[in-house]
């Protein structure tokens, strides 16, 4: 049985009142603030019992206001990277803001993660909606979206839903950063990795993909059995993992299965995740830089968490050869992710 409850946490200038809420299982709780259908907070038990909060994040609304790093926040229209912020649809050309290098990540300036949702009790959670007006950042069609979050023992489940007046580019997924030791822990080289994944893209050096769709084998990005992080990440170029992970081929269906899993021996914490959806980012908190102090006035540095975001491939509505990122009028997107938070 899951316990929902809710209550005003803050106030944004201009955009009303956020709300916090509260979902609670007997075995993890997870705090959901409206700006941004956020992820404030997973707390999950270790070998010892004891709860600890593994989600990275902010004691107020200014600290969510002023962040650019997307901490526990729902990211759209589009997660990840659009080269130059470019793209063509239906013949028409469309550019967006540039906020990552030359490129336009994330949504743009003032994405789904900056907006005010509208929440609704649903049996075990919440659900969260929104309007993204034509040509919000750029992008085209007003898009209907709405997120749930709901709770059943130690599963956390997550369905996005859209519906656009114009043919749209869309991607949807939680931005949340993960530290099993708990938030406030220093890294996560002891942690252990695997993501079920033959592939992986290559990415040139403003993180956009190459085009080519690589085999793992004999690469650092061979993640199939446990890896532990630290060592890995010697091996990774640059700063660390921010890749996408090929689930399934384009032209695959789309449907829910395993897609990684993540250990911490030392508290004996587990999380694994399934998707519906054919990519995702694993990615190590490589831009975090100690800037920004979040709950209990810890300050994130790099490599101090890691993401997990289950979404379509990167740049996808200017590579053909990669799943359809397209949303028509009259078409439903829709998918499933499901984050499972066990012991060992």
């Amino acid at each position: 049985m899951t316990e929902v409850s809710h209550q005003q946490w803050g106030e944004v200038a201009g955009l009303g009142a956020v709300e916090i809420w509260v979902l609670q299982s007997s075995q993890v709780r997870v705090e959901v603030v409206t700006l941004g259908a956020i992820i404030r907070s997973v707390w999950s038990k270790g070998k010892d019992g004891q709860m600890e909060d593994v989600t990275l994040g902010f004691n107020d609304v200014e600290g969510y206001m002023s962040d650019t790093r997307y901490l526990g926040a729902t990211v759209g229209r589009v997660a990840n990277r659009i080269a130059k912020g470019h793209f063509v649809v239906e013949g028409k050309e469309y550019q967006l803001d540039i906020n990552n290098g030359p490129n336009a990540l994330h949504g743009g300036l003032r994405g789904f993660n900056k907006a005010i949702w509208l929440a609704s009790a649903v049996e075990g959670g919440v659900q969260l909606s929104h309007t993204s007006p034509d040509g919000d950042q750029g992008y085209p069609g007003e898009v209907q979206v709405s997120v749930s979050y709901t709770l059943q023992g130690e599963t956390l489940t997550v369905e996005y839903q859209a519906r656009s007046t114009k043919t749209t580019p869309i991607n949807l997924t939680n931005h949340s950063y993960f530290n099993l030791n708990g938030q406030g822990a220093a890294d996560i080289y002891d942690h252990q990795v695997s993501i079920s994944a033959q592939s992986y893209l290559p990415v040139d050096d403003t993180a956009i993909p190459t085009g080519e769709i690589r085999p793992v084998d004999g690469t650092p990005f061979d993640l199939r059995k446990p890896v532990l992080i630290g060592p890995r990440l010697k091996e990774v170029p640059g700063p660390g993992f921010d890749h996408n992970f090929c689930l399934s081929s384009p032209g695959d269906t789309w449907t829910e299965r395993h897609a990684a899993r993540v250990c911490h021996p030392a508290s004996g914490r587990v999380l694994e995740i399934s998707t519906s959806q054919p990519g995702i980012q694993f990615y190590t908190a490589n831009f975090l830089d100690g800037s920004m102090t979040g709950k209990a006035r810890v300050r994130y540095r790099k490599h101090s968490s890691f993401c997990l975001e289950t979404q379509n491939w990167p740049d996808a509505v200017n590579q053909a050869a990669f799943p359809d990122c397209l949303l028509r009028p009259g078409e439903e997107y829709r998918h499933v992710t499901r984050f499972t938070f066990t012991t060992v």
